[in-house]
């Protein structure tokens, strides 16, 4: 039994939920990327004597997007140049990898697909939802979002990349790409798959020889812990592990008015949507329609589209709306109102039905949603989200104060400001305000269940923050949440990984307040804000970049001036070549000497937080500050320096009047973030201390 669903205002309980999710314990050893060769060795990728050309650059780890892809090809070189099959020693062919809580009900034999069957393929003619068929493996869940996947090919083939096979280049290593905690990772797994007599004993394709989605299924066990690590779940987490986009879940019982509205721009954005029902919810209404679907709990349905059909209903021209739905599992059909009208089938393997929107919402109990992310569809047309991470955790004594039941505690937790001047379009309700989707995930978890711990219940409240305090990035008092009532909350607390809401608020500024339940439980979290606008930093990048959508120094330097011009919170100039050049240096994690569009977004949500410190102690709105403020400034922005080095500063940075720019005061930030990155990067045992040569140094501090 879960804990209670609560009331982030301390109003009341609501009633208990059962959670359906099982929670494993993850391997922690799944964190690294190294792979262990036949005599035991680590294998790298080579790494030669210039390798403090590469520790610089991986001081930039935090903004690097899916990169290890070379990895795995100079693995998949490696042996096959020796003609050796890969065996993966981070998720072994034994009982280990197959179930931690208890011994394997029958005898598996590991055994690679050549060895199964004479003529083995990884992918034949495309993948599809027929490809997928579950075996012993309580994962139905993850094989409905499999199949919602096989709808987007783009979308799959970033999960799966195509050029793997049992022929070419054939080593016995395969990888597959997931979204991990904030960014798409590679798991590599060698192609040995627990079988039966000769038979898989998990997901198969009912071709007896394509194996692209039990191999997919073994990534995803691998990046769990163990195939027993996916009994039970939620297909909306799986689709959000496929994506790296947000899920949201509506209950059709208390839809919101503008829920068809809802869906069409999802659609339209790209998004994966599905509905279920559940057993009991609607049962005396659906079981003349389904007859024996209702044996199956939570069955999942996909959503392929959305139409108006135009019709003479009792005399009266209009218009109805009607809702397309594919069955991935089989041709259990709909045989209400509009059954009769047929679509152009893409193929026989892919039913088509079509309902009426009230007759959905009567239904079904919930609809599932999956936004994606920019990242997800890159060049795609799409209008996708634009969308702004946080990182943080709750520290016991610190900054877990739980909710605002916990009145003394609660003003403690980590606050994150939130900035909407975007307003939608053509709102339904006349209203100015602007759309947003605020995602709370917390990490890790899985990995202390073998401590006896467990999902926390976690929330999220927002508050507007008062006109006289916009661009203060002082951390909010106790008083302030004794007196100022939330804008915006989650509906309930909940022990789920992700909890997402969506609201529609009036342009303004705004801190969002993520918290567990109760006060002085320990965790990291993500915390995701999606606006279905296109940021204006965004929009002026792709109009500045080339085709390779790189931009130089000097073109980073028209798009900051362009960018700084829109937002007119700061009369500045823009920023000099040098300080450009020197941003790319913070960013540049691949040694182009150029930022890609995923550089560029980190960088400026950098910019932004600086922007808020500089703007609190320009008191006179003269765009300087002073030497002396500086202190206090980089103490801000999370710099601790000793007396020295704020003279330092000064000295470097402010002016005959010992003021300080806008110009300088970003350049300064910019070197210490990239000098604080690259200690790190290279005090490999954390004791404060390194060693370099002097060509080192200087290779270290001229790339600055």
């Amino acid at each position: 039994m879960a804990e209670p669903r609560v009331d982030p205002e301390g109003e009341g309980r609501l009633p208990e939920r059962t959670m359906v999710i099982e929670v494993v314990e993850e391997r922690t050893n799944l964190e690294t990327e190294a792979l262990v060769g036949p005599e035991g060795k680590l294998d790298y990728p080579p790494v030669g004597s210039n390798s403090i050309y590469a520790a610089i650059l991986s001081r930039n780890e935090t903004v690097k997007d899916a990169k290890r892809l070379k990895t795995f090809l100079e693995l998949r070189d490696k042996y096959v140049h020796k003609k050796v099959l890969f065996e993966d020693p981070l998720f072994p062919a034994d009982d280990s990898s197959l179930y931690y809580s208890c011994k394997s009900p029958m005898k598996f034999e590991w055994k690679r697909p050549t060895e199964i069957c004479g003529n083995p393929h990884f992918i034949i003619d495309g993948a599809n939802r027929s490809d997928i068929c579950q075996g012993e493996l309580g994962d139905c869940w993850l094989l409905a979002a499999i199949a919602c996947l096989t709808l987007n090919e783009k979308l799959l083939y970033r999960v799966i990349p195509p050029d793997q096979s049992f022929t070419e280049n054939y080593a016995g290593i395969f990888h597959f790409q997931f979204w991990r905690y904030g960014e798409w990772i590679d798991v590599i797994i060698d192609d040995r798959i627990p079988t039966f007599n000769d038979k898989l004993v998990f997901t198969k394709s009912f071709r007896k020889n394509e194996y692209w989605s039990a191999l997919l299924e073994k990534a995803y066990a691998k990046l769990h812990g163990s195939y027993e690590a996916l009994k039970g779940g939620n297909t909306l987490e799986a689709m959000e592990d496929f994506t790296g986009g947000v899920t949201e879940y509506f209950d059709l019982l208390e839809a919101p008015k503008d829920l068809y509205s809802i869906m069409k721009k999802a659609l339209e954005r790209g998004s994966l949507m599905g509905c279920s029902i559940d057993v009991g919810v609607h049962s005396v209404y659906i079981c003349h329609y389904f007859g024996m679907f209702l044996c199956v709990k939570m069955c999942s349905i996909l959503i392929a589209g959305l139409m108006f059909f135009q019709c003479d209903e009792k005399g009266t021209d209009s218009q109805i709306r009607l809702v397309r739905l594919r069955n991935p599992w089989g041709w259990v059909l709909w045989k209400g109102r509009w059954c009769i009208l047929y679509f152009n089938l893409p193929s026989p393997l892919l039913p088509l039905h079509r309902i009426s929107f009230e007759d959905f919402k009567k239904c079904y109990s919930k609809l599932e949603m999956c936004n994606l992310t920019p990242d997800t569809l890159r060049g795609d047309e799409r209008n996708s989200w634009s969308v702004a991470v946080n990182e943080g955790r709750w520290v016991r004594g610190s900054s877990a104060g739980g909710c605002r039941n916990f009145p003394d505690t609660y003003w403690t937790n980590p606050q994150y400001r939130m900035l909407l001047y975007e307003e939608d379009d053509d709102p339904e309700d006349g209203k100015r305000a602007c759309t947003v989707v605020v995602a709370l995930m917390q990490k890790g978890r899985r990995k202390e269940r073998s401590k006896g711990a467990s999902l926390y219940t976690i929330g999220f409240s927002i508050y507007e923050v008062l006109r006289a305090m916009h661009g203060c990035q002082q951390h909010l008092g106790k008083e302030f949440f004794l007196y100022t009532k939330s804008t915006a909350k989650c509906q309930s607390y909940i022990n789920l990984r992700e909890i997402t809401e969506r609201f529609r608020l009036p342009p303004g500024e705004y801190v969002v307040i993520p918290t567990t339940f109760k006060p002085h439980n320990e965790g990291e979290f993500i915390l995701r804000v999606f606006s279905e606008k296109r940021s204006t930093s965004e929009a002026i990048y792709r109009q500045i970049a080339g085709e390779d959508m790189q931009i130089c120094a000097s073109e980073l330097k028209v798009v900051m001036k362009r960018v700084l011009e829109k937002h007119n919170q700061i009369k500045t100039e823009g920023f000099s070549l040098e300080t450009c050049r020197s941003m790319i240096a913070l960013m540049d994690t691949d040694g182009t000497g150029k930022l890609n569009l995923q550089e560029f977004k980190h960088l400026w949500n950098k910019i932004k937080q600086w922007q808020l410190i500089f703007r609190m102690y320009d008191k006179d709105k003269s765009c300087t500050i002073s030497s002396f403020e500086m202190r206090n400034a980089v103490n801000d922005a999370g710099f601790h320096l000793n007396k020295q080095l704020y003279d330092i500063l000064a000295m470097r940075y402010a002016d005959e009047r010992n003021n300080i720019d806008f110009d300088s005061f970003i350049c300064c930030f910019v070197r210490l973030e990239g000098m604080f990155r690259a200690f790190h990067a290279f005090d490999k045992d954390g004791d404060g201390l390194i060693k370099l040569n002097v060509l080192e140094w200087l290779q270290l501090t001229m790339y600055s």
